[in-house]
């Protein structure tokens, strides 16, 4: 008896500082919605907003982008529309590719699986990954990412979602990919 009651304090006393890391003024986590992407995002601080044009491999579009910054780590979500369903694969195949030569010539992929949160469509470009680079002004940097697509309407919509730290946080980004709802 004696035995449990310690074991419990223990493990009460070894729980508390994860308690309390989730609970950090650093992560406040909030919804956001991303009007008129059907996608609400998990972000643990207030997000700026940005939209730019872009050319995926031919592909034309306007990506809507929210992102903010939060205890060493960039958190991004973009997404735009695509109006050739059948181009969604390679689009996203594309945008992939993109976002890793940013990273540099010494990017690495270390691990990659699909990714299909519920209501998005099983795209062989609808992964998971973590690779390792660059960053512009030269430090290393360690990238979270997934991409997925869903039908909305006649049109397809795209969305990636990044997490850019110094080194892996394999927690933080299961918290913020956990985050991301498809309405």
């Amino acid at each position: 008896m004696r035995i449990q009651r310690n074991m419990r304090a223990l493990c009460a006393v070894g729980l508390l500082p994860l308690l309390l890391a989730g609970c950090s003024p650093a992560l406040n986590w909030r919804s956001v919605p991303l009007e008129g992407a059907a996608l609400s995002v998990a972000l643990p601080c207030k997000p700026d907003r940005a939209v730019r044009a872009v050319d995926l491999g031919g592909v034309k579009a306007d990506l809507a982008m929210v992102g903010c910054e939060a205890d060493g780590a960039l958190f991004a979500v973009s997404q735009l529309a695509l109006a050739d369903p059948a181009q969604a694969s390679a689009t996203l195949g594309r945008w992939r590719a993109a976002v890793l030569a940013r990273l540099g010539a010494s990017a690495r992929v270390v691990l990659e699986q699909d990714f299909a949160p519920r209501g998005s469509l099983p795209l062989p470009g609808a992964v998971r990954i973590v690779a390792h680079g660059q960053r512009p002004e030269g430090g290393a940097v360690t990238l979270q990412a997934v991409w997925f697509a869903r039908a909305l309407g006649p049109q397809v919509r795209l969305y990636h979602a990044a997490l850019y730290t110094n080194k892996a946080r394999p927690a933080l980004a299961d918290s913020f990919f956990d985050g991301l709802t498809l309405q």
